[in-house]
């Protein structure tokens, strides 16, 4: 009896502490998400002077997919004067990492000037008016004085800054010749029939085009491409109408021509990591 009653014990703590470790995770998930993830404004210098706004906004587009395309600025003033104000302005639509300029008119000028500021609190909101989808920033009038006033940085220099393409690593693929080098960072070579290195494995002629020719061409049912490409190109060089290399891998083409499986293989046997799948028509 007593060793039933011990058993059923243990099994609660475990199924306790289950729960507790599950519950961590989650919160923990959830503060890298706060952390690392979460939409971030910031408030950057104005060619309007006092009159002017200008901020960034930078934010998870896949996770977030809309267009934002309205500012607001609230003031929260108990004990000052004006005791509450609020400044709307809309803008062109984003979808991706932006900055904005805005002349906010007069109003901006009375927010900077209201009595009590240091002690009120501010709100910076940037919406999608579409898509009814709000991020904001909150901060005490002091923070938000310092911040404006000390900002170097304009929009147009953090626009630079995003429209800047960033620089791919792209492999150049040596000519077809009677010896092809290592590729980069892989170290492997194309499998090429003039390439010693694999001779053995392409029919034993030594003339590889005569040998092709006497190959009859078929159809493929359907071809595709595994995990782990490189994008060495080597694949589009060979047969661009099936293969679209991109900065990440490569992807078949929507209304590819299947009816060459001679150059299908041939580029299935030029791939150095050997991503290229197919299967022949019956």
């Amino acid at each position: 009896m007593n060793t039933t009653f011990i058993a059923m014990a243990v099994a609660i703590l475990l199924g306790i502490g289950l729960l507790v470790g599950i519950g961590a995770l989650s919160l923990l998930s959830g503060a890298l998400n706060f952390l690392f993830i979460k939409p971030k404004i910031e408030i950057l210098k104005s060619q309007f002077g006092e009159q002017g706004f200008a901020f960034s906004f930078v934010w998870d587009q896949e996770a977030e997919p809309f267009r934002f395309d309205r500012l607001k600025i609230q003031l929260f003033n108990p004990f000052g004067n004006p005791v509450q104000m609020e400044i709307t302005r809309e803008f062109e639509a984003s979808g991706t990492d932006f900055a904005r300029d805005l002349d906010l008119g007069i109003k901006m000028k009375e927010l900077l000037s209201a009595k009590g500021l240091t002690n009120a609190s501010i709100e910076v909101e940037v919406s999608s008016s579409k898509d009814s989808i709000t991020h904001q920033i909150s901060m005490k009038g002091n923070t938000f004085l310092s911040k404006y006033k000390t900002a170097t940085k304009t929009a147009l220099e953090v626009t630079e800054q995003f429209t800047t393409p960033k620089e791919t690593v792209r492999f150049e693929i040596p000519e077809r010749s009677f010896i092809s080098p290592p590729l980069p960072r892989s170290g492997k070579a194309l499998k090429i029939a003039t390439n010693p290195e694999f001779a053995g494995q392409f029919s034993g002629a030594s003339d590889a085009g005569a040998a092709t020719s006497t190959v009859a061409n078929y159809a493929v049912t359907k071809v595709w491409i595994e995990p782990g490409c490189i994008v060495c190109d080597a694949c589009e060089g060979i047969f661009p109408e099936v293969f679209e290399v991109t900065d990440s891998t490569c992807l078949i083409r929507p209304g590819a021509p299947l009816n060459d499986g001679l150059k299908i293989q041939e580029a299935a046997e030029a791939c150095p990591v050997e991503v290229i799948k197919f299967i022949k028509a019956s």
